[in-house]
């Protein structure tokens, strides 16, 4: 049983906002799928926050992971992990990927995907916030994790980052431009 249940972000939508909510589909390869899968044991995780985080100047924090193709860059996030509420896990999140102290101000989108690979089928959610800025410097903590971060914009995302992303054939960066790209009609 996953532990990020609406008991558990049913607060956190209170008080940033109802998400817009989309029901999603994705064929994803047979290594991602091992992956996904991987990181649902013992956490009974089968979610992530995704943080679009802005500066004062509108820029957006991206972070870049060790095993990303030159030009693949993606908005922050992790999983909420047991015991923490709904907020305290973002931020957290936020603070470990990208060195950045933040206010959450929304939260936009909540997508329930099932991640599909043969017969083999993946049920995720993913929720997606909105933050500003508040402190700390832009410098990933978790350096195991995240190999480097900067700012960048949201037209990127949906843009050449995109490219870069649908070019490699992988399914879980497909799902990403995806989630980026509506973020970014939400947001405009």
């Amino acid at each position: 049983m996953a532990h990020v249940t609406e008991a558990l972000w049913r607060p956190a939508e209170e008080l940033l906002g109802r998400p817009a909510e989309r029901c999603w589909q994705y064929p994803i390869g047979d290594q991602e799928m091992q992956m996904v899968v991987s990181s649902t044991r013992g956490q009974r995780r089968l979610h992530d926050v995704t943080l679009f985080i802005f500066d004062e100047a509108g820029r957006l924090a991206l972070i870049r992971k060790h095993h990303y193709p030159p030009g693949a860059w993606r908005a922050p996030g992790g999983g909420i992990h047991p015991g923490e509420s709904f907020i305290e896990g973002a931020c957290r999140e936020a603070l470990e990927e990208t060195g950045l102290q933040v206010q959450l101000t929304g939260y936009v989108l909540r997508i329930y995907v099932t991640f599909t690979c043969g017969e083999r089928i993946q049920p995720w959610t993913t929720h997606v916030v909105t933050a500003r800025a508040v402190g700390g410097t832009l410098q990933p903590r978790d350096s195991r994790e995240i190999e480097a971060v900067r700012w960048g914009t949201v037209e990127e995302l949906a843009g050449p980052v995109a490219e870069v992303m649908l070019a490699t054939g992988r399914g879980l960066f497909a799902y990403r431009v995806a989630l980026h790209r509506e973020v970014g009609k939400l947001l405009s």
